[in-house]
């Protein structure tokens, strides 16, 4: 398979504390990648620099072959390649529901407002959101709001989906609706990486799981082997802290 994200020797500072200390990464086309880890250990600070919302002090990161690391490159071109959805909604709230899931399709990519329109609505369906298309984002739930953000993340087809601990936000009972849809992305063949507290999810959903401490990748591999037959101490104990 051809990697569609090549993170390669990534460091990332905040002042003096290292937050992302050596990162190498490959994520493939239609794979599912779940990050897991402590809070502070450099999920979603990684996320982050490939998204170009954090500048890496070293290291490279190509997405399809270029290096978006780069100084030369232009951002937005890049962002434009990849879906982001943050653990809160942040969605307009002045804008319904399909002006939002659209918004990019039109002022970014340009599209005619009757194909964003049919590219939103057909997203919307998939995701059991129809009926809310002409809906303020206040008059939905907190479930259906990150379903929406998806929902504006996945219709400009990106090469990648980012996904920075999607359900921390919500209320117990709204976590599966939202985990659902993701499982629908991944049997539709997306290319996910994906920040996550969910461990019986990550076990379910992902191709490979890695495990970050202090910013470090300390341990990757297939879900039944990080979880079942975890090879390194510091696997061992975080996965014993939680489980």
């Amino acid at each position: 398979m051809s990697a569609v994200l090549d993170i390669r020797g990534i460091r990332k500072h905040f002042g003096a504390v290292p937050v992302l200390q050596g990162i190498d990464l490959a994520v493939h086309e239609h794979e599912v990648v779940v990050l897991i880890g402590a809070s502070g250990s450099g999920k979603s600070t990684l996320l982050k620099t490939i998204n170009l919302i954090e500048q890496v002090d070293d290291g490279q990161i190509f997405l399809s072959g270029q290096d978006i690391t780069d100084p030369r490159v232009n951002a937005d071109r890049v962002r434009a390649q990849i879906g982001v959805v943050f653990q809160h909604y942040n969605l307009f709230p002045h804008l319904t529901v399909l002006e939002n899931v659209t918004l990019a399709s039109r002022k970014v990519f340009k599209r005619p407002a009757a194909q964003a329109r049919d590219q939103g609505m057909a997203v919307l369906a998939r995701m059991g959101l129809a009926d809310k298309a002409r809906e303020y984002p206040d008059r939905l739930s907190g479930g259906q709001q990150q379903r929406v953000a998806i929902a504006r993340a996945v219709v400009t087809d990106p090469r990648v989906l980012l996904l920075d601990e999607i359900t921390s936000a919500l209320d117990p009972q709204l976590v599966g609706e939202v985990l659902d849809v993701v499982t629908e992305l991944k049997e539709s063949g997306s290319t996910i990486l994906m920040a996550t507290h969910e461990m019986a999810f990550a076990r379910r959903v992902a191709d490979r799981v890695v495990f970050l401490k202090d910013g470090v990748l300390v341990e990757q591999g297939p879900p039944e082997q990080i979880f079942d037959a975890p090879r390194h101490p510091d696997t061992v104990a975080f996965l014993a802290r939680i489980l």
